[in-house]
């Protein structure tokens, strides 16, 4: 799943350096902006990877996947802080795409259009993750949900091999419990099976207590887990 996360939602750009993957996101977020290990590392080799990423103009920031135990540990004892744990959600595509969502309810619409890009906006998804977006070079659609006939949510959705992954999901607070954020990922699914997806996945962090509940109640699967280490500025 982390192939498919970066290959629908990549960084600006990626430098190997010594023992670390360094990633420039360029206002893009976690995903696109942490260190990962590229093979075991070494307190000697943190120092590299600290640098690299504030001559960016980024805080040092590491994402700790499986079997990072020992890197985690590390970078525990040199101040950074454990944020935002993640969960990984899959369901194969057919789980989702058989029931449609009601007419004119979700739309699969690229290039985004500018409710798109304002309901992101008001969800804090801003210029550096739509730009994200935009460079993603895979086979791609943005979401449009309409909930009582008003432009309700958004979301972007790539492909990578054949798993689909949503991103940038946002309901408008107001129109929230609804069925709006369900429609959209029926949507996605529909489109994504068009396009020869045969799962769809999406990643979200443990402490969104409305996402994570509505993904088990679709059916979706748990299938892994990350979290990131940061120092509080």
């Amino acid at each position: 799943m982390i192939e498919v996360c970066e290959a629908t939602w990549p960084a600006a750009s990626t430098d190997r350096i010594g023992a670390w993957i360094v990633r420039d996101g360029q206002g893009g977020g976690k995903r696109v902006s942490a260190a990962t290990e590229n093979w075991p590392t070494t307190e000697a080799d943190l120092p590299a990877a600290e640098k690299a990423m504030r001559d960016m103009g980024q805080a040092p920031l590491f994402q700790i996947r499986a079997g990072d135990e020992h890197l985690d540990e590390m970078l525990e004892t040199h101040g950074y802080d454990r944020v935002d744990e993640v969960n990984i959600w899959v369901s194969p595509i057919g789980d989702l795409s058989r029931e449609t969502p009601p007419p004119v309810s979700a739309f699969a619409i690229w290039p985004k259009l500018a409710v798109m890009q304002e309901l992101w906006e008001r969800g804090g998804i801003g210029e550096g993750r739509q730009a994200v977006m935009e460079r993603a070079n895979c086979v791609k659609t943005g979401l449009l949900a309409r909930t009582d006939d008003t432009p309700s949510g958004v979301g972007f959705v790539g492909i990578h091999d054949d798993i689909a992954m949503v991103h940038a999901l946002h309901v408008d607070e107001e129109l929230r419990r609804m069925g709006t954020a369900r429609n959209l990922l029926r949507q996605a699914a529909i489109w994504a099976e068009e396009h020869g997806a045969k799962y769809l996945s999406l990643i979200v962090t443990q402490g969104n207590h409305a996402a994570n509940p509505l993904y088990a109640d679709l059916g979706m699967h748990l299938v892994g887990h990350y979290h990131y280490r940061a120092k509080q500025a």
